[in-house]
């Protein structure tokens, strides 16, 4: 087997530009992962909400309501619900692109910076930023963390579930780019 141009076969003979590419084709939702980092000390600065972008989100169980969100090893998401067990999710609308443009950002700017003119009111469960205008927020306690090659998956059980705008279109992500969906 010969490898694309830029990609080394792993041993199992799969590059990772063709796992990319075959996963590219893989049309998926788009979510704001979001948690409230508390302050380190009760007369320090205050705590700090933190957001990122997922498309590796997914529901796992009904009974219980369980989901999952993959996040990069490392990543800022993964250090913090490595240490606040509650976090919430937002479906993103198809009107929301902007801001999954923004919490996706490579070398980004502050996520208090992030949240600047996003409109969101505050889980009262999770105490995590549920933004206004989603498909669908959930707020979730940390049940277990798997560590999955470069990644750790979490999952999540669902705390609470809301519709704040259940028929807007969603916003959906297809061979690298945020797509519309046809009516």
């Amino acid at each position: 087997m010969t490898a694309p141009e830029g990609g080394t076969p792993h041993p199992e003979g799969v590059s990772n530009d063709e796992f990319r590419a075959a996963m590219s084709r893989l049309a998926a939702g788009v979510c704001l992962i979001t948690a409230h980092e508390p302050a380190l000390t009760a007369d320090g600065p205050r705590g700090e909400d933190v957001g990122m972008t997922a498309t590796a989100f997914m529901s796992v169980s009904l009974d219980p309501p369980l989901v999952l969100v993959s996040l990069r090893e490392g990543s800022r998401m993964d250090d913090l619900l490595a240490e606040q067990p509650l976090w919430a999710v937002s479906v993103l609308a198809d009107s929301q692109l902007r801001i999954a443009s923004r919490f996706a950002m490579k070398g980004r700017i502050s996520d208090r910076l992030l949240f600047e003119g996003v409109p969101w009111e505050r889980g009262a469960v999770s105490g995590s930023p549920l933004l206004t205008g989603a498909l669908a927020t959930l707020e979730c306690r940390t049940e277990s963390r798997v560590e999955a090659g470069d990644h750790t998956l979490v999952i999540g059980r669902v705390l609470t579930a809301a519709l704040p705008a259940p028929d807007a279109p969603p916003l959906t992500y297809f061979r690298g780019r945020y797509r519309h969906l046809a009516p």
